[in-house]
């Protein structure tokens, strides 16, 4: 298990806010991730991992006025935790998002991902936690390869392998072009966890390498 502050996330769990038990999205989430609720999670809606976490702004949320907006800059002001902030984005509430984009993306430099409802946002939920579990295997057999053999050094990069490249597309603003571009540089999932922003850039250029490095 790895924490977040004082909650204990162990791999391929949700922690959830005691404030979505019975909703949609929580049902959705029920035998596709193990979701555990509870109190006193604060501004977090859903715990990932150790280090991200999701603020999910509903469509009621949006029209009932600013007060996500108050909740969204007091998480980043306060918590050192990767926020993904998940929008409920209908007829209804298009005519906000706009201005949720700008706050979120620009003002606030956290990552936005857009849903037409929460039966998506549980999808995306899942889509995360399976991404993150991958990397965090990857990465442990990548580490222990290294350093089975100190002689080994970067090689030339290799054609990417198919489960490495659907990994990489499901990072915010990168499609098949962009996940290939990225293995075939960095070599691997572990290569590119470690990128720095200045080599992203050179890759994908600043807005797409600013939105993955913040993933």
């Amino acid at each position: 298990p790895v924490t977040a502050g004082s909650i204990v996330v162990p791999y391929g769990h949700v922690i959830g806010n005691e404030k979505w038990r019975g909703s949609e999205v929580a049902q959705r989430l029920q035998g596709k991730v193990r979701l555990i609720f509870e109190d006193g999670l604060g501004l977090v809606d859903f715990h990932l991992s150790n280090r991200t976490c999701i603020l999910l702004i509903s469509e009621a949320d949006l029209v009932a006025g600013d007060e996500f907006k108050r909740r969204l800059v007091k998480f980043r002001n306060a918590s050192s935790l990767r926020g993904i902030v998940i929008v409920e984005k209908t007829q209804i509430s298009d005519q906000y998002y706009l201005g949720v984009q700008k706050l979120v993306v620009l003002e606030l430099g956290m990552v936005l991902l857009p849903v037409a409802n929460q039966g998506e946002a549980s999808q995306l939920i899942v889509q995360l936690v399976s991404v993150f579990l991958f990397l965090v295997l990857q990465v442990r057999e990548q580490s222990r390869d290294r350093g089975a053999n100190p002689f080994l050094r970067k090689q030339r990069a290799q054609p990417a392998e198919p489960a490495a490249l659907q990994t990489v597309q499901h990072i915010p603003g990168v499609g098949k072009t962009k996940a290939l571009l990225l293995l075939q540089h960095f070599g691997s999932i572990h290569g590119l966890c470690n990128a720095a922003i200045n080599e992203l850039e050179q890759v994908v250029g600043q807005t797409a390498a600013q939105q993955i490095y913040s993933f």
